[in-house]
């Protein structure tokens, strides 16, 4: 063949010095199931990829009644779900497969028509991030047998990896009581002297799993907890300025201490927060359960608990690749502690 002419999967066994069979393992993604050693594997996507190799999906798709597509459904393009994409999107291309990303906008019937049209397009399998009837899917995809698995949300029949929200929650909290305790100030029973936890949806399970956290370490801490120190309905950003507004009318200032869930809370509350005099910020103990880089250059020091969103779709890949029964996994998320706000140095990043 000249340098000009399409290479074809023969070519690209010739230069590695393997089978095809091995080469079209290597390609499409079957490689571990047929115990080709992954050095072997890579090299061969490695070759492919120098010498312009690409499989034709729709040839493929007829051949094999596999597309070579791979599905990622989520909620929305945040820091995180976005890490989550970007991350889902390298694991399926080293896999020489193409991704298809899609936002559902936590919508159950935008989910279930989802599923209907990818089944039509004969997709490989689906990642769920985030769904909001994790079951139905499952029944759904169980019933076009397409593999399928779910991240940052449990789901009872299918493969799920989740982040240890709850445990993180308590270390989150737990970070928030220190830095109350360092400015002289004590949890008590006076309306400001206290931490509230700002934001999320209390019907989806990482929320949940976060005010139970939040809930434990403030029992372990003081013996209680009160109904309305928990101001979680929604994730909605605009929504979160209005609850941080109206709480800090309502107490007429800013609490001991915040919780906030989730870095879209996280900058709706920075819009209230920012027009604040800087004493008033100081007094208060912030948190965020995610994690947001520009945090290191605010006015004020936040604690951050960082999903690791690698290790979240790895696990998943892993899951869906050794075809798992129903299992929930959990990931332990990373605290990355601010220094207080006097010293000039970066937050410092300490793992579990």
């Amino acid at each position: 063949m000249t340098d000009t002419q399409k290479k074809t999967i023969y070519d690209i066994a010739k230069r590695a010095g393997a089978s095809p069979s091995t080469v079209s393992a290597a390609l499409n993604g079957t490689w571990k199931k047929r115990r080709i050693a992954q050095a072997t594997a890579e090299r061969i996507i490695a070759i492919a990829r120098e010498h312009g190799y690409s499989a034709n999906l729709q040839a493929r798709a007829l051949r094999t009644s596999r597309s070579g597509l791979v599905a990622l459904l989520m909620p929305e393009y945040n820091r995180f779900f976005s890490n989550i994409a970007q991350t889902f999107s390298r694991e399926v291309r080293a896999r020489n497969q193409c991704p298809v990303i899609i936002s559902t906008e936590r919508d159950p019937e935008e989910e279930r028509s989802t599923v209907a049209d990818l089944t039509s397009w004969s997709i490989d399998a689906i990642f769920f991030v985030g769904s909001v009837a994790p079951d139905d899917l499952s029944r759904q995809c169980r019933a076009a047998a397409i593999p399928h698995v779910f991240v940052d949300q449990p789901c009872d029949i299918a493969p799920s990896v989740v982040t240890d929200s709850r445990t993180g929650a308590r270390i989150l909290t737990r970070e928030i009581i220190a830095s109350m305790a360092a400015r002289g100030t004590t949890l008590g029973p006076g309306p400001r002297d206290t931490i509230y936890f700002l934001g999320g949806d209390q019907t989806l399970p990482s929320t949940k799993n976060r005010v139970a956290g939040f809930s434990e370490e403030m029992y372990a801490q003081v013996g209680r907890v009160a109904p309305d120190q928990i101001l979680a309905s929604t994730y909605d950003l605009d929504a979160a300025t209005r609850s941080i507004t109206e709480l800090y009318t309502r107490l007429g200032g800013l609490p001991a201490g915040l919780f906030i869930n989730s870095d879209s809370v996280f900058e709706g509350a920075l819009r209230f927060l920012a027009t604040l005099p800087e004493h008033e910020l100081s007094a208060c103990a912030f948190g965020c359960f995610d994690y947001e880089p520009f945090g290191q250059l605010l006015r004020f020091p936040v604690h951050m608990m960082r999903q690791r969103h690698k290790m979240l779709v790895q696990r998943a890949f892993a899951l869906l690749e050794a075809d798992s029964p129903p299992v929930i996994e959990q990931v332990q998320p990373e605290l990355y502690r601010a220094r207080p706000s006097a010293m000039p140095d970066l937050p410092l990043i300490e793992p579990l």
